[in-house]
């Protein structure tokens, strides 16, 4: 008898710790909000970013995507070689671009998405090469009718 006074106490302790460290992770981890709308905005992506374990630093945008959606997805910087990626609800890569259509070092992605929920949009450095200022620009294309 004397033994399950002590046990239960043990299983709330370990699970009082086991939901603060949930929640620690969900603070470290929060990345930024993007309107289901057209969004064009400017923002500087820094080494207080996510490093990416190849010398770089990427910086997340979520965004709620619906079945069907045609997406695309600009990112200019004139500081480092450009790298855009769209990461799917389970975390899976849907699409990636490092250079775009004109020869910069500048991305841009078009894609279908086959699979409402929220996708991560990732803008990152190409390896080392660095942080700074880019212009990312996500928009839902119209289907032609």
């Amino acid at each position: 008898m004397i033994s399950k006074i002590f046990i239960v106490p043990a299983i709330l302790l370990t699970l009082g710790i086991s939901t603060r460290a949930a929640f620690a992770q969900n603070k470290l981890y929060s990345p930024i909000p993007l309107s289901t709308t057209s969004t064009e905005f400017s923002d500087t992506l820094s080494d207080k970013d996510i490093p990416t374990g190849q010398g770089g630093f990427a910086r997340d945008y979520a965004v709620k995507l619906n079945k069907g959606d045609n997406l695309a997805v600009d990112l200019a910087s004139d500081n480092f070689d450009s790298i855009i990626t769209l990461l799917g609800p389970n975390g899976a890569t849907i699409a990636e671009n490092d250079d775009g259509p004109d020869g910069s070092s500048n991305s841009l992605l078009f894609t279908r998405i086959v699979e409402a929920g929220t996708y991560i949009v990732r803008v990152r450095s190409f390896g080392e090469t660095g942080v700074g200022n880019f212009k990312l620009k996500v928009t839902k294309l119209q289907p032609i009718k």
